[in-house]
């Protein structure tokens, strides 16, 4: 599923940096043709995740930067194309609800990493957002029986 997302972003000019734990690092490095960083506390929250990504790419002026959590692959090319267009921190929303991936602007992914790893990035963050209709934004594959939904968004995407 790395791969496949790694692909995906690849496909668009993008240069992805692969945040994981060192359970696994090996073989998610083995699997893409990108960076991968280790976290070395993921039990510290999501955002910690992300602030250890921001770090090893930087705050840089006009530095944007794209979360796309591999557990949420339901974004289509047209949102990514949509999201990558804006210029202020955003994300695609359905029927109310955010969903990924999210843009970070230079200044947003500053208030990240001076953010608590814990806390929330909805708490530190207040993206745009861009209404879209793909059908699996919502797909959040965390779970084997999530699998088989997989299967049909991969179809679709």
């Amino acid at each position: 599923m790395v791969e496949w997302v790694v692909s995906r972003l690849q496909a668009h000019g993008l240069d992805p940096l692969v945040v994981t734990n060192e359970e696994i690092a090996d073989e998610v490095a083995a699997s893409v043709d990108c960076g991968v960083v280790v976290n070395p506390d993921p039990g510290a929250g999501r955002t910690g995740t992300l602030q250890v990504g921001i770090g090893h790419i930087g705050t840089g002026a006009g530095q944007r930067i794209l979360v796309v959590p591999v557990d949420r692959p339901g974004f289509s090319d047209s949102t990514l194309e949509t999201l990558l267009d804006s210029t202020a921190t955003s994300c695609p929303t359905q029927g109310g609800r955010g969903g990924h991936p999210i843009l970070l602007s230079a200044e947003d992914a500053a208030k990240v990493v001076e953010g608590s790893p814990s806390a929330p990035l909805r708490n530190l963050i207040n993206p745009v957002r861009i209404e879209v209709t793909d059908p699996y934004l919502r797909l959040n594959v965390d779970r084997p029986e999530d699998l088989d939904w997989l299967a049909d968004a991969f179809a679709g995407l």
